[in-house]
């Protein structure tokens, strides 16, 4: 950077100096002097005269048009070295490895409430997705099922959908048997989960969609399951963990949201379930990524409740920021 900077100076010096010697030059010129002081000259002499300071002028012009060509041709260098030099910090700094930013006493307040969820005994234990499908159907029946009951799940109980998704279960809950069946008969079926009607039509589609296009199957990967009707980010990501056995994130929903945000697992506070998805996927090891959410949604069931949580009984009360200030009441 200095030697363009050092270049361009000695380019504007050189333009300086040229001008001031061909104008000091022109100023001393017999043929600028004042006409008391000039002798007398034929017409051939004047003629010439005016021929040759037409034709400095000219020549002092295509100088300055010169050096100025080359200043600005430097100035244009030096403007593309700068560009080139940013993307080449950002280059270094997108290779850069950055280390994730670990939660205070995270492993601490982790153990603590694998110790308090040691029994397993939540709803989620005895009624999540893993418990609704029936394991000796085939591998394409059981993760349709396992898909049904997470999107059963949304805004609703899991002693509720367990109950829905055994009237789906005798009734026949297959791609087959859900395309034979009326969308009015699931919507009896099912009922009454949450959004029961938009469900029963979403589970139809779905059905449909899956016989054209997959086989019969569902698909195997968090895209492409939330292209389906009523499908979304943490129904995707436990369909496949769950159905497809594969670790592709960790499933967030309410009580997965509200505990990683009292507890400070968060940089700063999240406003929906997918930022904090992100949040603790940046930090926590993979290998913990398919416990976490059943850890995490049972503790939310028993004991840190959206209202009045337990923070008394809480082995992490010293520790959670929320259960801090209930205990210190």
């Amino acid at each position: 950077m200095f030697l363009f900077l050092s270049r361009v100076n000695h380019v504007k010096i050189a333009i300086f100096n040229v001008i001031t010697v061909m104008e000091s030059s022109s100023a001393q010129s017999t043929y600028f002097i004042p006409k008391q002081e000039c002798q007398p000259a034929s017409s051939n002499m004047a003629s010439s005269s005016k021929r040759q300071t037409r034709s400095n002028l000219i020549k002092q012009q295509a100088v300055k048009i010169k050096l100025e060509t080359d200043v600005n041709e430097l100035l244009e260098e030096k403007v593309k070295v700068k560009k080139a030099r940013k993307k080449v910090v950002v280059s270094m700094e997108d290779n850069v490895t950055k280390e994730p930013i670990m939660p205070e006493n995270w492993e601490t307040v982790l153990k603590n409430i694998q110790i308090m969820r040691a029994k397993k005994d939540a709803p989620v234990d005895l009624m999540g997705a893993e418990k609704c499908a029936d394991a000796e159907n085939s591998q394409e029946v059981l993760r349709f099922q396992v898909l049904v009951s997470l999107m059963l799940s949304s805004q609703t109980k899991d002693q509720i959908t367990f109950a829905a998704m055994e009237k789906l279960r005798k009734h026949g809950l297959s791609v087959e048997n859900i395309i034979n069946t009326d969308e009015e008969v699931i919507a009896k079926l099912i009922h009454p989960v949450g959004f029961w009607k938009k469900k029963a039509s979403y589970i139809k589609k779905t059905a449909t969609i899956l016989a054209e296009h997959y086989n019969s199957d569902i698909p195997e990967t968090v895209e492409e399951l939330c292209k389906l009707p009523g499908v979304g980010q943490k129904m995707a990501v436990l369909t496949v963990n769950i159905g497809w056995d594969k670790t592709v994130g960790i499933g967030v929903d309410t009580h997965v949201h509200r505990i990683a945000n009292r507890l400070g697992w968060t940089r700063q506070p999240t406003k929906t379930p997918e930022s904090t998805q992100k949040e603790l996927e940046d930090w926590l090891p993979r290998s913990l990524w398919n416990e976490v959410n059943v850890l995490l949604v049972g503790f939310g069931q028993q004991h840190c409740t959206p209202v009045k949580p337990h923070c008394s009984t809480c082995l992490n009360r010293d520790l959670c920021p929320v259960g801090k200030s209930h205990v210190n009441r």
